[in-house]
């Protein structure tokens, strides 16, 4: 299974954790991270997700986040897309999606993921043909098959 997170997926370990919500997401996406490294989940990238990385003021959390998709990544799309990724992106934005936010879902679909994992509800919001969007924590749920014992 092929999944791929946004920049706010990777930074939520970072926001305040006396929200419960907050604190749940970090969980889930520290697991699915654990599943990654375990190469139970195989990850995939993009150029867009570099760049919001690099825009980040905190060396700590920009440094661990490069490291973990230098060390993880199996797919990418780097810059030399980047025309055909905008040019998709559009037709995304037309639905009331970011700019970024596009280029994260026309990535994840261009390299044929099965979910782009995010904490955006906005982007969250966003319907594909081909990608699912969750939050990480409905993501775990669904790994666990909690979604078979719901009435």
């Amino acid at each position: 299974m092929k999944i791929y997170l946004d920049n706010c997926c990777y930074n939520r370990p970072y926001d305040d954790q006396s929200y419960l919500s907050i604190s749940l997401e970090t969980q889930a996406k520290l697991l699915v991270q654990s599943l990654i490294k375990q190469k139970r989940l195989e990850l995939a990238s993009s150029f867009i997700l570099d760049y919001e990385n690099s825009c980040n003021p905190y060396t700590d959390r920009k440094t661990a986040v490069k490291n973990f998709l230098d060390d993880n990544v199996s797919d990418y799309i780097g810059g030399e897309k980047s025309e055909e990724v905008i040019a998709r992106a559009e037709k995304v934005m037309a639905t009331g999606v970011k700019m970024k936010d596009s280029c994260h879902i026309v990535c994840a679909e261009m390299m044929k993921c099965d979910y782009l994992l995010s904490t955006d509800k906005r982007m969250l919001k966003y319907k594909s043909d081909s990608l699912k969007l969750m939050n990480p924590i409905e993501f775990v749920d669904m790994l666990n098959g909690d979604d078979e014992n719901e009435d």
